[in-house]
């Protein structure tokens, strides 16, 4: 696990927008999270991103199939980082959350003003961390280098409590960014692939999307991203500048894979549209094997 300078300890954590805005789910979920299926106080929960103001992206929760499809062993997304915007989330939402039960981290996109406006805000409430996103695969521009990425976690850091994750994409220049970043932010996690990296002769189901809003054709998640992300995971591991939150995980025998590879904690994205269920299971299975294994013997893993 990662210990967080203010004693929390990531593990098994939600990847950004799994489980909305409040860490409750989707309205698809929300029965499932009901019933226990879904148990987000197992995990660390990273709430969808939000950008100081509201941004239309390309979700419309009446047909989500228009910005989300599912691929082989994956998904992929254009969702293009709709969100009502902060202030709605700071007065609708952030008073409600139970931050004893479930460890939240709030994700934030902008320049550097924007970052370092929303950090501040967010101090007053008992976070787990800040995730700082400046890595969507569909945002229409281009990924910002490293240069700038440091620059931006340095605003939040210059007025925030609160430890940073960054997120950042197999596009980016990921070992030069988590370089920079020693000493500013805590752990480093890594977003969806772009289609034209995993799929480069396919045509993206999304490509009427595409074709109306630009931005290449989605970010993919899953299986199909395993091979670009768990490299980067090894790479990051091993320059061992930031530990490494692994993406793609789908089954309970990804654990092993990618803590093998350096991960120091497990991230759950795609699984919870293809089986929203699942991540509870593996997380309680992991548990149960942790606690049925000698201390001795998990400290020589």
């Amino acid at each position: 696990m990662i210990r967080l300078s203010n004693g929390h300890a990531l593990d098994h954590v939600v990847s950004s927008g799994s489980l909305a805005f409040d860490g409750r789910g989707w309205p698809w979920q929300r029965a499932m999270v009901a019933s226990g299926l879904i148990r987000p106080d197992l995990f660390t929960v990273v709430l969808k991103t939000l950008t100081r103001h509201p941004r239309e992206g390309n979700l419309k929760l009446y047909k989500p199939w228009t910005c989300v499809r599912l691929v082989p062993g994956g998904s992929v997304n254009k969702v293009g980082l709709t969100n009502p915007g902060f202030d709605w989330w700071l007065r609708d939402v952030a008073p409600k959350l139970d931050y004893g039960r479930v460890k939240t981290v709030v994700s934030i996109f902008g320049d550097d003003d924007e970052l370092g406006e929303m950090a501040a805000k967010l101090d007053r409430f008992p976070l787990a961390a800040l995730e700082v996103n400046p890595s969507c695969p569909n945002t229409g521009h281009a990924l910002g280098n490293a240069g700038q990425v440091v620059a931006g976690v340095d605003a939040v850091k210059r007025v925030s409590r609160h430890p940073v994750i960054v997120k950042v994409s197999t596009s980016q220049d990921y070992l030069a960014i988590a370089r920079g970043l020693k000493g500013l932010a805590e752990a480093i996690a890594l977003n969806s692939v772009p289609w034209e990296q995993v799929y480069p002769d396919g045509r993206s189901p999304l490509w009427r999307l595409e074709k109306r809003v630009g931005g290449g054709g989605g970010g993919v998640s899953g299986r199909p991203a395993q091979a670009l992300n768990w490299r980067a995971v090894r790479e990051i591991a091993e320059d061992g500048a930031l530990p490494v939150i692994a993406p793609s995980v789908m089954q309970f025998d990804d654990l092993e894979r990618v803590r093998a590879l350096g991960a120091r904690a497990v991230g759950y994205g795609a699984i919870h549209f293809r089986a929203p269920w699942l991540p509870t299971r593996i997380v309680k299975r992991d548990l149960a094997r942790r606690a049925a294994t000698p201390l001795a013997e998990r400290q020589a893993a």
